[in-house]
């Protein structure tokens, strides 16, 4: 692109994903636009959910001891995870890193997702300047920010009882739109999320991915919370023709099948890498989706249902549903979304496939699960106005209901029309003189002059 900086390949960035799917993708696709700009790149990867380096041939690896044990993870626990892992590493990371120092191969920082507090901690004290990638929402980043003052408001512990009321100190959410983990501690949530601000405020800036067009006021708040500087770069993936690192191997047969459909008749369903339901959630969504009688694609990827890696449909289903619908374990969701048979996206609403969805100019159903998902949700619905919530616990009826609002009603017709806008902003913030364009050149210079 005409006006981009550049740089002399000598000068490095070293990066530190997070090792879950959601996390590894943005960082590899900051990775790949770094790269183009003329930074020579390191990426430190942990073995739980090691990058495979020989997909990434332009790049360095070094690996990192993390000393995890497979009883470790077997539990739903990400907090826990989380912890481990940032115990596990700080000794191998400062290793590693004083060892790069040593070689003078001209590092110019480290960018590390947000969540790998203890490494920004080893890196200020190597004397590496540190930035954060927050591969969540801006309005997520809030929420973290604001956590201690909701908590002494009596916020948390989180009460079914005050679910519906409107968090005033962080308007548009409500109580069950905050930060949550399922089965995770407070103390541990509270302990993380403060470690991850004192990181952010620490660091030599913050990066986002996300973009002006959508969250404009919050960007704004964080501007006004933050000393540091902030940049909203995103959508990553829109600045990179790289394909994603994914953990499970897609099966791009799907691709055949979608040429197949009409235009825009195809709901998409996919939980994202991490969301699990039970086997009676997991039978109510089969037959929501038999029953709304409209096609459909279905990811159900090993781990999906609690307590098994198998799913097994329900007698019936797969005669209900030949011809129109199809199940498949893990897919290239960034080309299915673009696909001109997908028409609707149900989605667990985890960032990366909110943003994927409103990039493709595609409305959603919306079951968040955990972590922020909730407040994306919540943006989609009722902010954006491009999405439906599935709320309560999912029945049937209330999936086919939805999945037929959205696809052939003129409640989805409304949404489709507004998700075209917000297509287009996404497409033109990252056009020479976009929003997010210009962010990435103040970051590149921000790096050269740290």
């Amino acid at each position: 692109m005409s006006g981009e900086l550049r740089v002399p390949m000598s000068c490095r960035i070293l990066l530190f994903p997070l090792p879950y799917q959601g996390h590894i993708n943005p960082m590899l696709e900051l990775a790949s636009l770094l790269h183009s700009r003329g930074f020579a790149i390191t990426i430190f990867h942990t073995q739980f959910n090691s990058i495979d380096p020989t997909k990434h041939p332009s790049y360095d690896f070094i690996s990192i001891v993390d000393g995890t044990t497979p009883d470790q993870f077997e539990q739903d626990d990400i907090l826990s995870q989380f912890i481990v892992l940032n115990n596990n590493c700080e000794g191998p990371f400062h290793d590693s890193l004083t060892k790069i120092l040593d070689e003078n191969k001209g590092v110019a920082c480290l960018v590390a997702d947000l969540h790998w507090y203890k490494m920004h901690a080893v890196a200020k004290r190597l004397g590496v300047a540190s930035l954060v990638l927050r591969t969540g929402s801006a309005a997520s980043l809030r929420c973290f920010i604001t956590f201690p003052v909701l908590r002494a408001k009596g916020y948390y512990p989180l009460q079914e009882s005050q679910k519906d009321e409107l968090v005033t100190e962080l308007p548009p959410y409500r109580v069950k739109d905050l930060i949550g983990m399922n089965n995770s501690n407070i103390v541990d949530l509270a302990m993380i999320l403060t470690q991850d601000v004192e990181a952010a405020k620490n660091s030599s800036g913050i990066i986002i991915n996300t973009f002006n067009a959508i969250e404009s006021d919050d960007i704004k708040k964080l501007h006004q919370e933050f000393s540091v500087p902030i940049f909203a770069i995103g959508p990553l993936h829109k600045f990179t023709s790289q394909l994603q690192s994914s953990l499970l191997p897609p099966d791009r047969s799907c691709l055949d099948w979608l040429d197949t459909q009409a235009p825009n008749s195809v709901l998409y369903a996919s939980f994202g890498s991490l969301a699990s339901m039970d086997y009676g959630e997991f039978l109510e969504t089969a037959w929501g989706l038999a029953n709304s009688g409209q096609p459909f694609l279905w990811v159900v990827r090993p781990g999906s249902i609690r307590g098994t890696e198998n799913a097994y449909m329900p007698d019936g289903f797969d005669e209900e549903v030949r011809g129109r619908g199809k199940v498949f374990a893990w897919v290239p969701q960034l080309e299915v979304l673009a696909h001109d048979a997908v028409g609707g996206f149900w989605t667990h609403n985890g960032w990366n496939s909110t943003l994927e969805g409103i990039s493709e100019g595609v409305p959603m159903i919306c079951r968040p699960y955990f972590g922020d998902q909730m407040g994306n949700a919540r943006y989609v619905t009722h902010v954006w106005k491009v999405g439906i919530e599935l709320e309560e616990k999912l029945e049937r009826r209330m999936i086919a209901k939805a999945v037929r609002s959205l696809m052939r009603e003129k409640e989805g017709n409304a949404m489709r029309e507004r998700m075209r806008e917000l297509r287009r902003n996404a497409s033109d913030c990252i056009k020479a003189n976009g929003s997010s364009y210009s962010a990435i050149n103040k970051l590149v210079d921000h790096i050269l002059s740290s």
